[in-house]
């Protein structure tokens, strides 16, 4: 009965239908324009990670002294899943998995907390810190920075354009979350102290190290009023270059002040690395920028790619920005495949409508229902926060959408050949009686 009424309601108030259909429709345009487009589904769950450094331990001490620690911490936490760890040379990582919807800036805070309480379980100097607000999808964009042909570009030039020129630049596009770098150089400057001139003066490295520590400052000393204005004073004490860190007097021996290059050599040198980028045989950078999660990754793909470009304006001469891994072109790619299937799916089921009912006005009312299903989809997508993918439109089956509106025109069209099979013509009422019993008759199966 429910459903006959609103059948009768539809078939006598056509206008409110159509505006009805109409405001779906612009509806699902606009939702069409928010939705997010990406290649394929993202399935990773809400997780966070911790990860922890610690130099020099082994696997064995990193699991017993910090991942067991760490891992423990985090029982209890409000609607924790699960967590699980990896535990290698130098590095522990513990990865807290929540329940499914729960929010993830909830989900950080919360082991956030829980970090700041276990600090003082940990071994001295080692600081926990939470991984990129990202999926097991963020790495949306690669590109490496090499020397260009015929130029002469050393590993430390290639990084410090990455440290300094790019990746600054890279971390302000909106939706762009972390810049991870690999390779070449990090520029460091070294102080080696000579164990037999430190032994000779009678120091130690302690010495050096807080001589060199206290001595590499700027220092306030407040201002003097003159002539109705303050004129600030300061100390300035900041190393600028290596001549300033090597006259950095230690201790005094005897009245005579003993410096830094007495006692030890000062000079540039890198960071100790573990691994290296290369690129067509030779050593590059690579720098590999992670999205936001839930951001759409087509749109912050162009906004990296367009300030990579804009980037380049200021390298150095010599140094170029090579892409290598643009999510933008996968993304294109992909919606095309799909674009170009549904468009086929679409004309195909038109062509079939229209050879099985053998009427035009019918396979064309019937394919209608396609666009306007698409529409609404679209919209149920935003907000349910499904991304456009090769997964979710791939899954759209035009049989299953069009089939109840094949089923009715055809009845309807069966109804209304038998009705008018004695020769009289019927006018607009007895014909949407007819449409309406025709509909009532197969709508339920």
């Amino acid at each position: 009965m429910i459903i006959e009424r609103w059948l009768r309601f539809a078939i006598h108030r056509p206008g409110l239908i159509l505006l009805a259909v109409v405001a779906l429709a612009l509806l699902g345009i606009s939702s069409a324009r928010k939705l997010p487009i990406d290649a394929v589904p993202d399935i990773t769950n809400v997780q966070v990670q911790i990860n922890t450094e610690a130099p020099g331990y082994t696997p064995l001490e990193v699991e017993q002294r910090v991942t067991f620690v760490v891992e423990t911490a985090m029982a209890g936490l409000p609607k924790l899943e699960s967590t699980r760890s990896v535990s290698r040379y130098g590095l522990s990582q513990v990865t807290v998995v929540f329940e499914e919807r729960t929010d993830i800036y909830f989900a950080r805070q919360r082991v956030s907390e829980r970090l700041l309480a276990l600090r003082s379980q940990l071994p001295a100097g080692l600081e926990p810190e939470l991984g990129p607000i990202a999926s097991g999808l963020g790495e949306i964009f690669m590109y490496t920075v090499d020397a260009a042909p015929g130029a002469k570009a050393s590993a430390t030039d290639l990084r410090q354009a990455q440290d300094w020129i790019l990746r600054p630049q890279l971390l302000r596009v909106p939706g762009v979350v972390e810049v991870n770098t690999i390779g070449g150089h990090e520029k460091q400057v070294h102080v080696t102290p000579d164990p037999s001139r430190l032994l000779a003066y009678g120091l130690d490295l302690a010495q050096v190290v807080d001589a060199i520590g206290a001595n590499s400052g700027n220092r306030g000393a407040g201002y003097i009023e003159r002539n109705g204005q303050q004129q600030l004073i300061r100390v300035p004490g900041q190393a600028t270059d290596l001549d300033d860190i090597a006259r950095i007097v230690v201790a005094r021996v005897d009245g005579i002040p003993v410096r830094v290059s007495d006692v030890a050599h000062v000079a540039i040198g890198s960071e100790l690395r573990t691994g290296a980028a290369t690129q067509n045989g030779h050593e590059a950078v690579l720098g590999t920028v992670f999205m936001l999660i839930g951001q759409n990754s087509r749109e912050v793909s162009r906004a990296v790619a367009a300030k990579l470009e804009e980037a380049r304006q200021n390298l150095p001469p010599g140094i170029t920005a090579n892409v290598v891994y643009d999510r933008t072109t996968l993304v294109e790619k992909t919606l095309a495949t799909v674009s170009r299937n549904l468009v086929e799916g679409a004309l195909l089921v038109v062509v079939v409508l229209f050879l099985l009912l053998g009427h035009v006005r019918a396979a064309l009312l019937t394919a209608m229902v396609i666009p306007l299903a698409m529409l609404m989809t679209f919209t149920g997508m935003v907000q349910t926060r499904v991304s456009a993918n090769l997964m979710s439109l791939g899954a759209l089956d035009f049989g299953l959408i069009v089939d109840g509106a094949v089923i009715i025109v055809e009845n309807c069209l069966r109804r209304l050949g038998l009705a008018g099979a004695s020769g009289r013509v019927l006018d607009e009422r007895e014909r949407l009686d007819v449409i309406l019993a025709a509909a009532v008759e197969v709508i339920r199966p």
